[in-house]
């Protein structure tokens, strides 16, 4: 099938899976689930999408198996050690600490599989809160979308290999062992709920005090997990944590959750810190100043350039930095504003104090271009402030230019940053996932060659027969790679002596085959022509640039090789390497092939010196 019809057919799978079955997989990543349902397809020998939706038309259990294999059921008891250490000695207390004393408390497993991270859980919660407060205050609710993984959720019980990772002290406090099967305890489990749930279609569960959802994410798309996040958000308590897997970053929802821990992948909800009070002045602090001197100073020598126009239109004030900036002087003072250049450069100033004397408001005008005496271009962010009296009487306009070049050089190398940041981020988490996707797959087959290895150990015994077999076949390749070897080297004693012969001969030899290409090219060929053997092998003698006529050889050479008669010798002036102009005798004799034909042509050519 074309790589143009494979997609549209995956997704015609996919929703026809949606409208019969009830479960949508049109929300996870594609190499992924291309991956997983290849390998159904492999495993029931069907070759393409469309065959498939026939075969589970025809065959309604391949449904389930199908199933079984998109959703990689990849669990243990406290996968990642560490991070379940940190859940129990960090985030535990804070959301018991967060809890009325006698209020419950809500912990939500989000893809739990066959329910070994439920039952993690409520053994962490049990070791800090006893089994019977645990009864009391503890629902923990699991929830997948595998019905098979519930039902064996339901039933709490483990092989010795499942429970392998659990520590001795719970395993003996939390299991009863019933001949090679383990079985959480009852009463605890009373404190777990399972139930079916689609984190993409169905509502999240709410006031959740904490939500794990471990490697579950990282299966969906980027639009898929930015709403399976919001849902997540919306289901927890204010202070309520979020334990993802160790492929799940959340880099890029700072919006809604901020990191307690990444190392382990533990989040909470963004914007619920307590607001603190601001520090309070102390009054006795204040330093009084003399009110008549202070301010002139501090407009004279302020950084930003300001000036004052007074309610007539006349200049009123300009400071050191105002006067430096836009070529004021003191004697500018007093004269009305539209006589001067700042009037006009770096903004109109008209209409905008003509706008603060009519509404008495302040007006800003940002990202204003202005070029100053040196040549350089600055942002200036110019404000206009009315200056009233107490009596609400405008006296005059105060105009600052503050310089924000520099302000918005560094915004945008800020926002250009945070851009290349955030697009690296995606990289690395999509990255990350991908790489965690493929251990899950890699974990799961290794699961399934496990189970395959009993049938490998039956079929051994066959092996073994046939190893027999392939000794003696093997012995009877030795002979005959004895033979092979003997062959070889009569073979390159005879290329050794075919070599000896051409550089031995005294004429040019040329030999070519029935394409005219060059075969062989002896030493006295190169010294009569200039070129050595390596470049002229394989090219065509009817295009060698070489003082030989190759011209009026072609059509003899060629009815050689037809078969007719022989080339007899012919005599040809030519030009040697040296330029020098010699007489050479050509000779031709057919190159004769392994099943007698003709496959080629052996030239002479011995050189002569023209007579004087």
């Amino acid at each position: 099938m074309s790589e143009a019809t494979e997609p549209r057919s995956l997704e015609q799978l996919l929703e026809y899976l949606k409208e019969t079955r009830g479960v949508d997989f049109t929300g996870y990543k594609r190499p992924s689930l291309e991956r997983r349902i290849q390998k159904r397809l492999q495993t029931v020998g069907l070759p393409d999408y469309e065959a498939y939706v026939r075969y589970l038309d025809a065959r309604p259990d391949e449904v389930s198996l199908l199933f079984n294999t998109i959703l990689i059921n990849v669990t243990s008891f406290f996968r990642d050690a560490d991070a379940w250490q940190y859940v129990a000695s960090e985030v535990l207390p804070l959301i018991i600490a967060d809890t009325r004393p006698e209020g419950q408390i809500r912990v939500w497993s989000a893809g739990c599989a066959s329910g070994q991270e439920a039952y993690s859980l409520a053994m962490l919660f049990a070791e800090r809160l006893g089994v019977e407060v645990c009864r009391r205050r503890l629902k923990i609710y699991g929830s997948d979308v595998d019905e098979d993984a519930l039902n064996q959720a339901r039933h709490a019980t483990y092989t010795a290999q499942q429970v392998q990772e659990v520590p001795g002290e719970l395993l003996g406090r939390y299991f009863e062992r019933l001949d090679e099967r383990y079985i959480f305890d009852k009463e605890l489990r009373r404190c777990v709920i399972f139930g079916r749930h689609d984190l993409t279609r169905d509502a999240p569960i709410s006031r959740v005090n904490l939500l794990v959802c471990r490697n579950t994410l990282m299966y969906f798309t980027r639009p898929t997990q930015g709403e399976v996040l919001s849902r997540f958000h919306f289901a927890l308590r204010p202070r309520g944590a979020l334990f993802l897997g160790k492929a799940e970053l959340l880099l890029t929802h700072a919006a809604l959750f901020r990191p307690l821990d990444l190392r382990w992948r533990v989040f909470t909800k963004a914007g619920t810190e307590e607001a603190r009070e601001p520090p309070r002045q102390n009054p006795g602090e204040e330093t009084v100043v003399k009110e008549d001197l202070i301010p002139n100073l501090v407009l004279e020598t302020d950084p930003v350039a300001r000036i004052v126009v007074k309610a007539d239109g006349a200049l009123a004030m300009a400071n050191e930095r105002a006067r430096t900036m836009f070529r004021l002087s003191r004697a500018d003072i007093g004269k009305p504003l539209q006589a001067l250049d700042i009037a006009r450069r770096p903004v109109e100033l008209r209409p905008l104090l003509d706008d603060v004397t009519s509404h008495h408001r302040a007006v800003t005008r940002k990202n204003v271009s202005w070029t100053a005496e040196s040549g350089e271009t600055h942002t200036l962010e110019v404000n206009l402030v009315p200056l009233t009296t107490a009596r609400g009487e405008l006296t005059g306009v105060h105009v600052s230019f503050t310089d924000t070049t520099r302000f918005r050089e560094l915004q945008e190398e800020v926002e250009q940053s945070k851009r290349e940041l955030e697009t690296a981020y995606e990289e690395l988490q999509s990255t990350n996932e991908e790489l965690e996707t493929t251990n899950e797959e890699l974990q799961s087959t290794n699961e399934e060659l496990e189970t395959t290895n009993e049938e490998l150990q039956s079929t051994n015994e066959e092996l073994e027969t046939m190893n027999e077999e392939l000794q003696s076949t093997n012995e009877e390749l030795e002979t005959i790679n004895t033979e092979l070897r003997l062959r070889s080297d009569e073979l390159n004693e005879a290329n050794a002596l075919l070599r000896s012969i051409l550089a031995g001969l005294d004429v040019a030899v040329i030999v070519v085959n029935s394409d005219l290409t060059v075969l062989a090219w002896n030493h006295r060929a190169e010294d009569l022509w200039g070129l050595r053997g390596d470049e002229v092998q394989g090219r065509q003698l009817m295009t060698l640039d070489i003082g030989l006529p190759v011209e009026q050889l072609g059509q003899p050479i060629r009815t050689l090789l037809a078969g007719e008669k022989p080339l007899a010798e012919a005599a040809v002036e030519c030009m040697n390497r040296r330029g020098k102009r010699v007489r050479c005798l050509v000779t031709g004799t057919p190159l004769s092939g392994a099943s007698g034909g003709i496959r080629g042509v052996i030239l002479l050519i011995k050189e002569e010196p023209l007579p004087s």
